[in-house]
């Protein structure tokens, strides 16, 4: 590191506790589908449920870089960055990573959404089907399967972005693993919310799916 830069904490820990997560949770998801396990697909989505629940409450209430207002940018913004060179240091996401975030962050809470209503008319159906028509059934379990094809082709696009950062020499892989990142000198450390605050959200959201959802997939194993 040279004398123009300094090493500044950028991620808490919830955030980079949740992105891991979630990568695990998604590979999960999709091999205990692909095989049939479909107890445990059920409890590997409420736990994903859980988790999307206190990104976007931690994305209000939560750290400054995880904060939406922090890098959610009007269109024109997140244009004018993408033509930009070269391009302005981030400490945390970048315009073009913000709207990244959030298309992710829909398309899992659609596939939460949909999985609760989907059957495959055999063993396994969410826990709302009876509120909904066959037919309406039939159309949200096609949107669950076909919008899980979505959700690898925006990771596969995350991950080629990362990939360019890095080869660029902004190593985001290492930042989300540490915390920290190396920024031009001056610029103040984002304020950080308390780890405490996030596993008070995460209990709470947890026992809410816990009751609602969870513990009936739990008991039947």
């Amino acid at each position: 590191m040279n004398m123009e830069q300094q090493k500044i904490k950028v991620w808490d820990f919830p955030t980079r506790f949740f992105h891991w997560s979630m990568v695990f949770l998604l590979g999960g998801l999709w091999w205990t589908a692909d095989v049939g396990e479909m107890q445990y697909h059920l409890i590997c989505a409420y736990v994903l449920m859980t988790l999307i629940g206190f990104r976007f409450v931690w994305g209000l209430v939560g750290s400054e870089t995880s904060q939406f207002k922090h890098f959610i940018v009007v269109p024109k913004q997140a244009i004018h960055y993408a033509f930009k060179q070269p391009k302005p240091n981030s400490i945390g996401h970048n315009p073009l990573g913000g709207y990244m975030v959030m298309l992710l962050l829909s398309l899992l809470a659609l596939q939460l959404m949909s999985g609760l209503f989907a059957t495959d008319e055999i063993f396994t159906e969410g826990p709302l089907v009876y509120l909904v028509s066959a037919d309406t059934a039939a159309w949200l379990t096609w949107l669950h399967k076909t919008n899980f094809n979505i959700i690898l082709a925006m990771v596969v696009i995350h991950v080629i972005a990362v990939l360019v950062h890095v080869i660029k020499g902004d190593n985001l892989v290492k930042a989300m693993l540490s915390g920290y990142k190396n920024v031009s000198s001056g610029i103040a450390a984002p304020k950080l919310r308390s780890p405490v605050l996030a596993l008070t959200i995460v209990l709470v959201i947890f026992t809410l799916v816990w009751i609602g959802l969870l513990e009936p997939v739990v008991s039947f194993l």
